[in-house]
């Protein structure tokens, strides 16, 4: 005759199993729910402190920018903010095309940047006339230029108008290097794009 005692140990084992299976399970199920339902408003929401700089997903699959990404003095890169919790690109806003690019060193000095930030600024990508994606470089003069009416715009002081009918700069979003990444550290210093 079988021991009760080894018998009911035993379905205690299974039963807990069982449990804990279905609880992983239903867990599994729940946590990708959320990341569904909150996968297109997250990539909606504007740039938020802690959201790490990357290219977009339909460009290099969305990779991180890196150091190594950014030449002094050369064309900005057009990057989004990713969510590095949930890893959701935020690029279905326009709110959140941003501008990355490193200055020249003697430009960097002159716009008062430490030496620790190596020269990485960050402005939106939006123009400040009609809402225009800012596309264009001027690499004579290191200027960022809308394409829509020629506003252009010099990095090195703070994304200031220097022609066209612009009427204020592009704000910019401060960011700064986390090991190998780029990660915002805080708002846009304006309103993005045209006045409403």
């Amino acid at each position: 005759m079988p021991n009760s005692d080894h018998t009911h140990e035993g379905r205690r084992r299974l039963l807990r199993g069982a449990l804990c299976a279905s609880m992983c399970a239903t867990m599994s199920a729940v946590l990708a729910d959320t990341a569904r339902a909150a996968g297109p408003e997250a990539a909606k929401l504007a740039p938020q402190p802690g959201d790490e700089l990357c290219f977009a997903s339909f460009e290099h699959d969305g990779r991180l920018v890196q150091p190594a990404d950014l030449e002094p003095g050369a064309a900005p890169l057009l990057v989004y903010p990713r969510d590095p919790a949930s890893g959701v690109i935020r690029e279905r806003s326009r709110i959140n095309q941003i501008l990355l690019l490193r200055l020249m060193p003697d430009d960097a000095a002159a716009a008062g940047l430490d030496a620790a930030g190596e020269g990485v600024i960050a402005f939106s990508g939006i123009c400040t006339h009609a809402a225009c994606a800012v596309s264009e470089w001027n690499a004579e003069l290191r200027h960022v230029v809308c394409p829509c009416h020629a506003s252009e715009y010099d990095p090195a002081h703070k994304a200031k108008v220097v022609s066209g009918p612009a009427p204020r700069a592009l704000p910019s979003l401060p960011v700064a290097r986390r090991d190998d990444r780029y990660v915002i550290t805080g708002p846009f210093s304006g309103a993005v794009g045209a006045p409403a």
